[in-house]
C-alpha cells in the first residue's frame, strides 16, 4: 500500500492515499472505522485504477472540525482532496457512513461523478426510531466510548460471524477503539441531522451499484428493497451481516469490478 499524506482543511490536518494511475476510485470509511478497511479491496483492483482512500474528519489520523460533523461538512473535505490531486471524474464507494459522504457530495458536485457505490449504506434519512437511537448512542458514548465501541463492533456482524471471523472483528474493535471521544459524537450528530437524498438513486446523471446484506443489522434488508429497485441503481445482493468487506469479498469484489469496467 502507498504511504499516507496529508492535506488541510479548516486548519485541521487530514490523510489520505493515493495509488495507481488512471480512472480514480475514492474510497470512504464507515463509521468507526478508517481508511484501512479498504486495504484487501484496493490490492484486488487493476493497476489502471487511481485507488484513494481518506481519513475522514475525527477519524483515523484526521483530526475534528467541531462538535458536529455533518456530511456536507465531510464532502467539502473530499472537495479539497479531489482539488489537491486535480482529478476530472471520480469514482466514490462509500461504506456505511461514507456513504452518506458520498451522496452528500455527489448531491454537491454532480459534475465529478463517474458513479457510486454504496456499500451497506443507505439514502434515506434517519427515522425518528434511529434519531432516538443516535442520541442514546452520544449519551453512553460521553459516559465511556470505549466501552461503547467495545459493544457495538460485534454488533456489526451477522451473528454467526462473530465468532467465524473473530481475527477480524478483533482487528475492527482494536481500530474502532483508536477514535476519539470527540470524533464519534460528531459524526453520530452528524449522521443524525442528514439529509434524505433518494431521489439520486431514481435521477441522477450516473450509475449506483448498491451492495446491501439480506442479515445486516444496522438496515434491515426490508428498508432497502425500494431503493435496490431504483432506476439508477445495479443491486447487489449479500447474504451476510454490515461489513460485507469482510463477509462477502468475493462477491463484493467481482461485482465492484464489474461496475467500474462497465462505467
Amino acid at each position: 500500500m502507498s504511504s499516507s499524506r496529508t492535506f488541510t482543511f479548516k486548519e485541521v490536518s487530514f490523510q489520505f492515499t493515493s495509488s495507481g494511475s488512471g480512472t480514480a476510485i475514492i474510497f470512504l470509511h464507515g463509521f468507526l472505522e478508517n481508511k484501512e478497511m479498504w486495504n484487501g479491496i484496493i490490492e484486488g483492483l487493476p493497476r489502471a485504477l487511481r485507488k484513494i482512500t481518506l481519513d475522514l474528519p475525527g477519524h483515523g489520523k484526521s483530526g475534528n472540525l467541531g462538535y458536529i460533523h455533518t456530511m456536507e461538512e465531510m464532502a467539502e473535505a473530499l472537495k479539497v482532496l479531489v482539488d489537491k490531486l486535480k482529478l476530472k471524474k471520480v469514482f466514490l464507494a462509500g461504506h456505511s457512513m461514507g456513504g452518506y459522504v458520498a451522496l452528500a457530495f455527489a448531491e454537491m458536485h454532480p459534475e465529478l461523478i463517474k458513479g457510486i457505490i454504496l456499500m451497506n449504506s443507505t439514502a434515506r434519512t434517519d427515522s425518528d426510531k434511529k434519531k432516538k437511537d443516535r442520541d442514546r448512542a452520544i449519551k453512553l458514548v460521553k459516559e465511556n466510548h470505549k466501552s461503547f465501541v467495545r459493544t457495538a463492533i460485534p454488533l456489526l456482524f451477522r451473528p454467526k460471524n462473530r465468532r467465524n471471523l473473530l481475527p477480524q472483528v478483533k482487528e475492527v474493535k482494536a481500530a474502532a477503539l483508536k477514535t476519539s471521544k470527540q470524533g464519534i459524537i460528531a459524526a453520530l450528530e452528524g449522521m443524525k441531522i442528514r439529509s434524505d437524498r433518494e431521489v439520486l438513486l431514481h435521477f441522477a446523471p450516473y450509475p449506483f451499484l448498491f451492495i446491501a446484506a439480506q442479515n445486516d443489522p444496522v438496515f434491515p434488508f426490508e428498508t432497502l428493497k425500494e431503493q435496490l429497485k431504483a432506476h439508477r441503481v445495479t443491486p447487489c445482493i449479500t447474504e451476510n451481516g454490515h461489513m460485507a468487506h469482510l463477509e462477502d469479498f468475493e462477491t463484493i469484489m467481482r461485482a465492484i469490478k464489474k461496475f467500474i469496467k462497465e462505467n
